[in-house]
């Protein structure tokens, strides 16, 4: 059924109400195409027409821009599809005709905070706050979820937030080299050439954290090690932070390897994405055993992220949700 409801924003501001609206009123046509629904505008006045639970977010994203653009200089796509996210979960906690403000030390002011010498990494939703929380609490956390919803990201902060604490005396940062069918044998270059494009992913969050000269040094000394998984057979790391990133290309007896390798004051994290499996047909992911075999065990964490929680652009929790729905069908 549709509705209408009608706010004023209590600013009148025009530098403050023209980045809440957006370079030629993108953030409003963002909030319309995601939402479906209308938005008029007069000054600080506004008018949204459309489902009752999509104006309810639309009202909620538009008063988080305005507490946003009161404190930035700059609001972005990405964030503006944050909020809608955020707004698309809470709307139906919401009364109609009582529409709580959102509360600006809830979008802002997030308690928890990871330090890096580049960064201070805060979680962008409820699933990424529930999964450092996680890692921090737990010797082993498992990250589960899609592409896009920070799990690798925000599991090499932790690391390097507690290696810089001195919490930690090394980082070993580690993926299965198998990505859709391709074999190391058939790659031209030695072996640390092989190998690099498989970690990329990990050298570019720590690139952004520590920056690329810094985290070169570390290498350099060995406090922090990228390394394929197969070389990790027959460690023991201590006080380590290790991390094993696409584990859904483990097979059961890597992951159960990999697991066994945590020494005295170390942490492990594991995180993948059970969907997008390139192990040969038929064989098992170590990672969906991993589940299996481990749920409910002592100091052993499970966070599942949804499409929902995806923190890219807008278009690929579209794409994640298509693909959910067509597999379904």
């Amino acid at each position: 059924m549709t509705e209408e409801i009608k706010f004023k924003l209590s600013s009148e501001d025009s530098s403050i109400l023209s980045k809440v609206f957006g370079p030629v009123n993108a953030n409003i046509n963002q909030i319309q195409d995601s939402l479906g629904i209308k938005v008029k505008s007069r000054g600080n006045s506004f008018s949204l027409v459309g489902k009752t639970e999509a104006i309810k977010a639309g009202k909620e994203v538009i008063e988080t821009l305005h507490l946003k653009a009161e404190k930035s200089e700059l609001i972005t796509p990405g964030e503006v599809h944050l909020f809608i996210r955020k707004a698309q979960s809470t709307s139906d906690k919401v009364d109609s005709g009582n529409l709580l403000k959102p509360k600006e030390k809830d979008i802002f002011a997030k308690s928890l905070q990871i330090k890096t010498p580049k960064l201070v990494i805060s979680p962008r939703n409820d699933s990424q706050e529930k999964f450092l929380k996680e890692i921090l609490k737990n010797d082993l956390t498992f990250g589960i979820g899609p592409a896009g919803t920070g799990k690798t990201f925000l599991a090499v902060a932790v690391a390097v937030s507690e290696l810089m604490l001195n919490k930690v005396q090394k980082i070993i940062l580690a993926r299965p080299a198998v990505e859709a069918g391709e074999h190391l044998g058939f790659l031209p270059g030695d072996l640390s050439q092989k190998v690099d494009p498989y970690l990329k992913p990990l050298y570019d969050a720590l690139y952004e954290m520590i920056g690329p000269e810094r985290v070169n040094k570390l290498l350099e000394r060995g406090i922090i090690e990228l390394a394929p998984l197969a070389y990790m057979r027959g460690r023991t790391l201590n006080n380590s932070y290790i991390i094993l990133d696409e584990a859904q290309n483990c097979t059961k007896s890597q992951m159960k390897m990999f697991l066994t390798r945590i020494g005295f004051g170390s942490s492990a994290i594991v995180t993948g994405d059970i969907t997008q499996t390139d192990l040969p047909k038929g064989s098992k992911s170590g990672l969906l055993d991993a589940i299996e075999v481990l749920e409910g065990e002592k100091n052993i964490s499970f966070t599942r992220f949804e499409s929902k929680d995806v923190v890219r652009h807008g278009l690929v929790q579209r794409i994640i949700e298509a693909y959910d729905s067509h597999e379904k069908e």
